[in-house]
C-alpha cells in the first residue's frame, strides 16, 4: 500500500547515505544518523510552503475570533445554524478551518514508510527497495555507542545477542533520543498552543490541547520502551522534532512581521445564509 511512498523514501536515504558513508564509512552509525537526518531535512523543505499556508491561516483565525464569539452567542441553540454561519465566515476571509492538518497528513505517510523500509533491513535480505545486498549489511553492522541502529529496546535477549548488541547499550544509546525527542516535542506544541487562535477560541478544545505537549511526549516514551521502535526511527523523530520546533520558532516570527506589516485586519462579515422558504403550519 505504502509502495508508492517507500521507495522515494528509501531513494533520499540512499543518497544521502551514499554522501555521509563516503566520508565516515558505510557501515558507520554515524554516517546512517546523519543520513536519517537528512532524509528529514530534505522532507521537512519541501513541506516549508504548505507549513507557512498553516501558520497564515491560523493567524487570520485568530483575527476572526471576535466575530466567532459573536456567532456562538447568537447561535447558541442553533448548533447547525452556528456551524453554517462559522463555515461562512472562514470561507469568505479565505481560512480553512481544516488548514492545519494537512503538512501533518502528509507526513503520516512517511514515517510509515521509513518504518517500513527500516523493518525491510533484515538479516540474510538481499535488498531492501533502493538499497542493495550490500546496503542491507551496511545497515545492519553500523551502531552507535555498542547499540545497533536496527535494533529496538524491548527486542529479546536473544535476538539483541545475535545482532552483536545487548539492552544496556540500546538503554545507553536510546533512553536519551527519547528523552530528547519528547523534550523538543514539549517546547514545539507548547510554542504552538501560544500561536493557535482555536485555543483561544473554544475553551473545551484548549483543555484538551492543553494535556497534548505532556501526553504526546509520554506516548514516545511507552513507544520506545516497549514497542519495536528501531533506534534508527528514534533518530527520526528526534531530527523531525527538532526541525519542527525550530520551524515554528522562525516561520512564526516570520508570519508575525508579514501581518504586522499589513496592518489592522479587513474582516469581511459573512453574508446572510438562505433559509428554505416555509409552506404552510
Amino acid at each position: 500500500m505504502f509502495d508508492v511512498f517507500t521507495y522515494p523514501v528509501s531513494a533520499v536515504l540512499w543518497l544521502w547515505h551514499r554522501v555521509f558513508g563516503a566520508v565516515f564509512g558505510p557501515a558507520s552509525g554515524i554516517a546512517w544518523a546523519l543520513a536519517i537526518a537528512f532524509l528529514v531535512f530534505t522532507i521537512r523543505a519541501l513541506l516549508i510552503k504548505p507549513a507557512l499556508h498553516q501558520l497564515r491561516s491560523a493567524r487570520r483565525t485568530q483575527q476572526l475570533a471576535p466575530q466567532v464569539a459573536v456567532i456562538r452567542k447568537k447561535y447558541r441553540t442553533d448548533r447547525n445554524r452556528q456551524a453554517a454561519e462559522m463555515q461562512k465566515l472562514y470561507a469568505d476571509n479565505g481560512v480553512s478551518m481544516f488548514g492545519g492538518i494537512g503538512p501533518m497528513l502528509l507526513q503520516l505517510p512517511v514515517v510509515l514508510s521509513l518504518y517500513g523500509v527500516l523493518r525491510g533491513f533484515a538479516p540474510g535480505a538481499t535488498s531492501n527497495r533502493i538499497f542493495d545486498r550490500s546496503g542491507v549489511d551496511s545497515f545492519l553492522g553500523a551502531h552507535l555507542f555498542g547499540a545497533r541502529i536496527g535494533n529496538w529496546i524491548s527486542q529479546p535477549a536473544a535476538d539483541l545477542l545475535q545482532a552483536g548488541t545487548g539492552r544496556p547499550e540500546l538503554l545507553a544509546v536510546g533512553l536519551p533520543l527519547i528523552l530528547l525527542a519528547g523534550a523538543a516535542t514539549f517546547l514545539s506544541m507548547r510554542l504552538s498552543m501560544r500561536r493557535s487562535a482555536l485555543l483561544r477560541a473554544d475553551p473545551q478544545v484548549s483543555a484538551i490541547s492543553r494535556l497534548m505537549p505532556y501526553l504526546a511526549p509520554l506516548g514516545l516514551l511507552v513507544s520506545g520502551l516497549l514497542f519495536p521502535v528501531p533506534l534508527a526511527l528514534l533518530l527520526y523523530f528526534l531530527a523531525t522534532n527538532v526541525w519542527t520546533l525550530g520551524q515554528t520558532h522562525f516561520l512564526g516570527r516570520k508570519v508575525d512581521r508579514e501581518f504586522s506589516a499589513a496592518g489592522p485586519p479587513k474582516v469581511k462579515r459573512p453574508s446572510r445564509i438562505r433559509q428554505s422558504p416555509t409552506f404552510g403550519r
